[in-house]
């Protein structure tokens, strides 16, 4: 069983995660777009594996939208998205970007595709730049 370390953009939030990923799914669904204010969602899930809070637990703050099941949990200082359990401590789910280690598990599928923004179509198409453009 490995173990892997996250954080917030700030560092004021740290946490560990013990186990392995069962799926790895970029999301397209309008909510997960909303939250990441991005083309989709990147987040892991696991039935098995544990979150642990190493810093910063009195900072997480939680939101689950009314009358769904969508939640997240992010930085109350920074607003990174952060570790959630859902469906009554059955499922945790990590947003990927707030690994601060390199994972082994490529994404498994895009889902809600159907939902995806009208401009996420072809981007391996455009461009590709190393670093901020001149």
């Amino acid at each position: 069983m490995s173990i892997k370390s996250g954080s917030c953009l700030c560092g004021e939030v740290t946490f560990e995660i013990e186990g392995d990923f069962d799926n790895f799914y970029l999301c397209h669904c309008s909510r997960c777009r909303k939250d990441t204010g991005s083309a989709h969602g990147a987040n892991l899930f696991s039935s098995t594996a544990k979150l642990k809070w190493l810093s910063g637990v009195d900072k997480v703050t939680n939101f689950t939208l009314p009358s769904t099941q969508h939640k997240k949990s992010f930085c109350s200082i920074c607003g990174s998205a952060l570790p959630n359990i859902q469906m009554g401590g059955e499922l945790l789910v990590v947003p990927a970007g707030s690994l601060d280690c390199d994972i082994h598990i490529t994404p498994t599928a895009h889902i809600f595709i159907s939902s995806r923004a009208n401009w996420d179509k072809n981007l391996h198409t455009i461009p590709m730049i190393e670093t901020l453009p001149s």
